[in-house]
């Protein structure tokens, strides 16, 4: 995974109280370089995708993701959860 970062999305979700992920940060340049480095000193997982993250990067922030995006979100939070349970397979 490179680390310089031309554009970053970051995304908070809540099971319990969120109906759909919300965007958080987002940005390009110095902006999307900085929102890496606090997810990474967060210890938050990062993900490259650079389609969804363009697709992210035209909504709001604080906009809940859209219902056409579920599916590329829903993959991302997937491997997410099985990252802090300890699967890697």
């Amino acid at each position: 995974m490179s680390k310089k970062r031309d554009k970053a999305v970051a995304l908070k979700y809540d099971k319990r109280s969120d109906t759909a992920p919300v965007v958080l940060a987002k940005g390009e340049g110095a902006v999307a370089r900085r929102i890496v480095d606090v997810a990474q000193e967060a210890d938050v997982p990062i993900v490259a995708d650079a389609a969804l993250v363009s697709a992210l990067l035209s909504l709001e922030l604080e906009q809940e993701v859209p219902v056409e995006l579920y599916e590329a979100v829903a993959r991302v939070l997937s491997w997410i959860y099985r990252l802090e349970k300890g699967d890697t397979a």
